[in-house]
């Protein structure tokens, strides 16, 4: 965005146009017929095929002055330099890109595609941003304006923040309420134990880590069968009598506690 639209200007003389008996028609037809490549054939030479085109599209000004337009009577070209002065120009301008009141600038956008990673791409334009720098002219530089990478730095950090301190939080609540360390360290081992299998899976499905995915992920929720299946163990071994239990008699409470 911004900056002028370069493009070739072709001031025709009328009075020398007259005098050849051309109109302007005849000038844009000879420009257009002037101006394009042309496809031919192909020579096989076993094993390879050559293929043959002719490259005519305008390059310079000069090319242009070059275009033959008609002939005269005794046959001499009339090329377009003969009745008309050919110059650069630029299209018309109906807007401007400006930065910091510091006079017109020319802009860029980068769009990424669909279901790509944003980090991966960022770094991979920033490289390529280095790269055309150096070949830029003197004196024309590029700096980002937006550049993504900090929000998404900044979103990586939310949730990061987010799970540590709800997971402390969590893990502090359910050894207050539920009076008990250990039951309440158990229940809060389900928090690494769901967030690894759901890690696991979003990689597996090529689900990525944002803040949409990973900042609504509610612990509560997450240990709230555990906390209604330790509490019902703990009621369930209170009204047994004092003793050590064996393996099979705790797998016993537990199973009638989730049931």
């Amino acid at each position: 965005f911004g900056g002028l639209l370069k493009q070739y200007e072709i001031a025709l003389n009328t009075d020398k146009l007259r005098s050849y008996n051309l109109s302007i028609a005849d000038v844009f037809n000879a420009l257009e017929k002037n101006n394009q490549n042309t496809g031919g054939a192909y020579i096989d030479k076993k094993p390879n095929a050559y293929f043959i085109r002719s490259e005519g599209f305008i390059k310079t000004i000069t090319d242009i002055e070059k275009i033959v337009v008609t002939r005269t009577s005794s046959g001499a070209p009339v090329l377009v330099r003969d009745i008309a002065t050919v110059q650069l120009g630029h299209a018309t301008q109906y807007g401007a890109l400006t930065r910091n009141a510091e006079g017109e600038v020319v802009g860029g956008i980068v769009l990424m595609l669909k279901g790509a990673n944003s980090s991966i791409v960022i770094n991979s334009v920033k490289d390529k941003i280095i790269q055309i720098q150096k070949s830029l002219p003197e004196g024309v530089v590029i700096e980002p304006f937006l550049d993504r990478s900090a929000l998404v730095s900044r979103a990586i950090g939310t949730v990061k923040t987010n799970l540590i301190e709800g997971a402390l939080i969590v893990i502090f609540v359910l050894v207050v309420f539920l009076g008990n360390i250990r039951s309440g360290l158990i229940v809060a081992s389900v928090i690494p134990l769901a967030m690894l299998f759901a890690i696991a899976l979003m990689n597996m499905f090529g689900v990525s880590g944002n803040l949409m995915s990973l900042g609504a992920i509610d612990f509560g929720l997450i240990v709230d069968g555990a906390v209604i299946i330790v509490e019902a163990t703990m009621h369930q071994l209170g009204h047994r009598k004092p003793g050590r239990l064996t393996q099979d008699q705790l797998d016993d409470e537990v199973y009638k506690s989730a049931g």
